[in-house]
């Protein structure tokens, strides 16, 4: 009898746990939904810019162009030139005690668009100890101006399609009036 008494308790017990062999996702859901709360409210805050340069090639020389300007915004240390790649320096706009000087520049760039209205490329070229903010900023400035209409901000192009260097040897003051 004993037998049969330990069969019924172990028939019983078996009993209990039988059809309890799902596996509880309950708690898998839990962190789905938080998961994807999370992702969806950071996804909104991360803004990404993509920025078409035109990079120097190694190759060959550059093709002929016609005599037309050639835009450079060269940034240096202590300011930024503006400049066409044939006749040379055009203005020079010296660094402010905040920095460079980005209104100026914007304002020069527009009066340029003005003369030359077709003109959709540029070339900016830094020295080598220039700020990556800096440059964002002078290709921004380079890019577009904003301004108001009727009361309604409106963005005008300047020059959007930019291509990146290095800048120029600076030749000292001393040396060119020497010349």
């Amino acid at each position: 009898m004993s037998g049969s008494g330990i069969a019924r308790r172990q028939s019983r017990n078996h009993a209990r746990y039988r059809g309890r062999n799902d596996i509880n996702i309950v708690p898998m859901l839990d962190v789905m939904v938080i998961l994807i709360f999370f992702l969806i409210f950071t996804a909104v805050f991360s803004k990404m810019n993509i920025l078409e340069l035109n990079l120097p090639v190694d190759g060959g020389p550059p093709p002929e162009l016609p005599a037309v300007l050639e835009l450079e915004v060269i940034v240096r240390g202590n300011a930024i030139e503006v400049a066409d790649r044939n006749t040379g320096l055009l203005q020079r706009f010296a660094n402010l005690a905040a920095g460079a000087d980005y209104i100026a520049l914007s304002n020069y760039l527009r009066r340029v668009k003005i003369r030359f209205p077709e003109k959709k490329d540029a070339t900016v070229l830094l020295e080598a100890d220039i700020p990556y903010d800096t440059m964002v900023q002078t290709m921004d400035t380079m890019k577009s101006f904003d301004t108001e209409i009727d009361g309604q901000p409106v963005r005008g192009e300047l020059f959007p399609q930019i291509a990146v260097g290095d800048a120029p040897v600076a030749v000292p003051a001393e040396r060119v009036a020497q010349r």
